[in-house]
């Protein structure tokens, strides 16, 4: 099988069907689709469970757990993943028609230098207009993900990780947490040299809920500081030479705990000078302030 189709799901009975139909809709069934169900309180198990009954062209596996968040469905999603490519799809997305044999055409395509961890296609508003931008130039660029600046593919992108990579780099998982952005581990595997070949066809539809991560502001950083503090480490590996990207996550741990802790352990949690922490605050104000 080629690739898993994973979908973290929680309370998301009232819009999951787009997905579901979008996946019957493919040209291309070579894939599974895996959900792993956050601990819903609404329908979702109940529609899965019809669906499943179905004969849909591919397999449907839905595994219920405690709510933990999205990076502990993901770990658990990478354990049961049978797809050689790992595609996480959210359920309140869905996905052109053509999207899998796409992801399955450009994985069979890779070749050149790089060290893979997958393809990725874009995301769109809907089948024409991007989020983020459309790169200019060829079909496709080749990128680790703290890249991806520099070669203008910038806003939310459709990446298909290979599953074997993604066991290496599984999310760390902090008791009384529920969130670690998806960033900390894709710019870890970037890190260590890998690349994805990022292509410009819009393979994802997407939408911005309210109840979405997201929207969902500071409050899963205030909530969730040991999930920033790695990923802010993450960060200051990933981005050795960039004053700008590290001053901006110590901010954002600073901006986390600053209720319960002092520059001072801000400083001692990150491993850094209090000096620059304390440039890091100042710069954050002033971007605030001078609207930069």
């Amino acid at each position: 099988m080629q690739v898993t189709v994973f979908t973290p799901a929680y309370n998301r009975g009232y819009i999951i069907k787009n997905l579901y139909i979008s996946l019957c809709a493919q040209k291309n069934k070579n894939f599974e689709w895996l959900i792993v169900d956050d601990g819903s309180t609404d329908n979702t198990g109940e529609l899965i469970k019809e669906w499943q009954a179905q004969n849909n062209g591919f397999d449907i596996i839905y595994i219920k757990t405690e709510n933990g968040g999205k990076h502990r469905a993901i770990n658990t999603g990478v354990r049961l993943a049978r797809g050689e490519l790992f595609f996480i799809v959210d359920s309140d997305d869905y996905l052109t028609d053509d999207a899998i044999n796409k992801l399955i055409c450009w994985r069979n395509g890779l070749s050149g230098p790089h060290k893979f961890a997958g393809v990725a296609g874009a995301r769109g508003y809907d089948k024409i207009n991007y989020i983020g931008q459309d790169f200019t130039g060829s079909n496709y660029i080749d990128a680790r993900n703290t890249e991806r600046e520099h070669n203008n593919l910038n806003g939310d992108k459709a990446e298909a990780y290979f599953t074997e990579v993604l066991k290496k780099y599984p999310f760390p998982e902090f008791e009384n947490e529920n969130f670690v952005t998806e960033e900390a581990v894709w710019n870890a595997i970037a890190a260590d040299g890998y690349y994805l070949r990022w292509h410009k066809d819009i393979i994802y539809i997407c939408n911005y809920l309210d109840d979405g991560l997201t929207k969902s502001g500071n409050a899963k950083y205030i909530n969730n500081p040991q999930g920033v503090l790695y990923w802010v480490k993450i960060q200051m590996r990933a981005f050795p030479k960039s004053t700008k990207k590290k001053l901006s996550a110590v901010n954002r741990y600073y901006e986390a705990v600053k209720h319960k802790k002092t520059i001072q352990q801000v400083a001692k949690d990150i491993e850094i000078s209090v000096l620059y922490c304390r440039l890091a605050v100042l710069a954050a104000k002033l971007k605030r302030k001078f609207k930069l």
